[in-house]
């Protein structure tokens, strides 16, 4: 009989599961969501091959971060976030752009994302920048070199311009400061210099026009139904016209009539809300909430504090992009850009969130160690 008990203190199952039933529902969703408009370019399965051929990629590099000890990382810490700068400006350099943003490198019919790798080597980088200090994390020196570590690569993906990418940093240093112990005046500091760059964004016409128009739209879409709010009444009305049962696989209207937009990357959870209605979105949200609660098991029972918030940060991370992404689908958050973690269409975006629970794997494996 197979010791189940004992595989699982090797390696968590559970949370290996629900990626791998995640990942599943997206191919099926991005299939769903591009297949009228694929067929068009001579192969409708052009896109769902590339989500699949990332997929495979991620699990090899799943694999790749469970073995070893994650302890070692730590010796290349300086190399990988210098690499990690290094990259970012790169891609400001020669990379491609796309919808206004340089952020990509092209090879062949695949395209990278720096900017996601580096979330993931911000999070390592910042847990050992922490894990070194704990017991000084609580002078203002110390929260101005955390702000420095967090704001160059955020300030090089501004740039790019990459304004969602650039807040899931923000995520990521709230997320693992609250775990590493800063005191609660740093929080206040952080808040009230948040309010002062924001209103100086606005005044001084930092924000691009389009992103002035998402926030004006949030507040009242109906201001502008055929431009700035037409993403957001989509894709109200295609979760809304799901009903409890949805309307069936490859049968959402708004989807296959190609009134929603984006609908295989950043509005994916419209095209499950309007296939699989109420009970299609309610099991996303399930195994969305089995991996985090997963995550957060993961970081308590971990031997030390660079493990704890190694999953802090992929924790924040998911959690972030959770309730920002689906928020903004039903107009609950303004439309930022944002992807659904193992679900939305982007091969950087898959392999990174895969790589991820290959840490949480590791650390998990180590605390029964």
């Amino acid at each position: 009989m197979i010791n189940l008990i004992g595989i699982n203190r090797k390696i968590d199952l559970t949370m290996l599961l629900s990626v791998i039933l995640l990942c599943i529902y997206g191919a099926i969703a991005v299939f769903s969501a591009t297949q009228s408009n694929a067929s068009a370019s001579g192969d409708q399965y052009f896109l769902l091959k590339k989500e699949i051929l990332a997929m495979l990629i991620g699990f090899i590099a799943l694999i790749v971060m469970t073995l070893g000890d994650y302890n070692r990382w730590k010796t290349y810490i300086v190399p990988l976030y210098i690499l990690n700068i290094v990259l970012l400006m790169v891609v400001l350099a020669i990379g491609s752009s796309h919808k206004g943003a340089q952020s990509w490198f092209e090879i062949g019919s695949f395209q990278l994302q720096p900017s996601e790798f580096s979330k993931l080597i911000l999070i390592v980088t910042l847990a050992s920048f922490f894990a070194n200090r704990r017991s000084q994390l609580d002078s203002i020196q110390d929260l101005g070199m955390s702000l420095l570590h967090v704001g160059i690569p955020l300030l090089l993906v501004l740039l790019q311009p990459d304004l969602g990418t650039a807040l899931c940093y923000v995520a990521i240093l709230l997320g693992m400061m609250l775990v590493a112990g800063f005191p609660a005046r740093h929080f206040a500091i952080l808040a009230i210099a948040g309010i002062i760059v924001v209103f100086c964004a606005v005044q001084f016409h930092v924000l691009q026009d389009y992103q002035l128009s998402r926030l004006t739209v949030f507040v009242n879409p109906d201001n502008d139904p055929r431009g700035a709010g037409y993403n957001l009444l989509q894709s109200k009305i295609a979760v809304g016209s799901g009903q409890f049962f949805g309307k069936g696989l490859f049968s959402g209207t708004q989807t296959r009539l190609q009134f929603l937009p984006e609908r295989h990357t950043d509005f994916i959870f419209s095209v499950i809300g309007e296939e699989a209605g109420f009970i299609g979105a309610a099991l996303l949200l399930i195994l969305f909430l089995v991996l985090i609660v997963r995550g957060i098991r993961t970081a308590a029972y971990s031997k030390n504090m660079f493990g704890t918030l190694l999953a802090a940060g992929i924790v924040s991370l998911w959690l972030f992009q959770i309730l920002v992404n689906i928020g903004m689908t039903i107009g609950l958050m303004p439309i930022t850009g944002i992807p659904l973690p193992f679900v939305s269409y982007g091969n950087s975006s898959l392999m990174v969130h895969l790589m991820s629970v290959g840490i949480l794997l590791n650390v998990y494996t180590r605390s029964y160690v």
